[in-house]
């Protein structure tokens, strides 16, 4: 899948500050949806996370975490939603976010 991360606190104005990636598409498991993110919004959590919080050595991270999306695949724990269910939500700070094309939710 693409993503939109980065491997270090770069200023924004730094070509390498946020680059576009591939990553392997996630699976739902558990309690968790894969959501096919379809739009997402920037806010000042985005800002101060890319500023502040290095990812784990040779990793990226993908910030962003407020999304909507469309349930593509449902955990074994998921009861209350679908594939195909239309969703808005904000995601947890310690995942992934949603400046991807899919997205794991608990």
């Amino acid at each position: 899948m693409k993503a939109i991360g980065y491997k270090e606190n770069l200023p924004i104005d730094n070509e390498n500050s946020l680059q576009e990636i591939e990553l392997k598409t996630p699976t739902a498991s558990g309690r968790d949806i894969l959501v096919e993110v379809k739009a997402i919004s920037v806010n000042p959590v985005d800002y101060k996370i890319r500023q502040s919080r290095p990812p784990a050595a040779g990793q990226w991270d993908i910030i962003g975490w407020d999304a909507a999306g469309i349930v593509r695949e449902v955990g074994e724990e998921v009861t209350l939603f679908k594939a195909g269910d239309e969703v808005w939500y904000a995601g947890d700070l310690t995942r992934p976010g949603s400046n991807a094309e899919f997205q794991l939710v608990d």
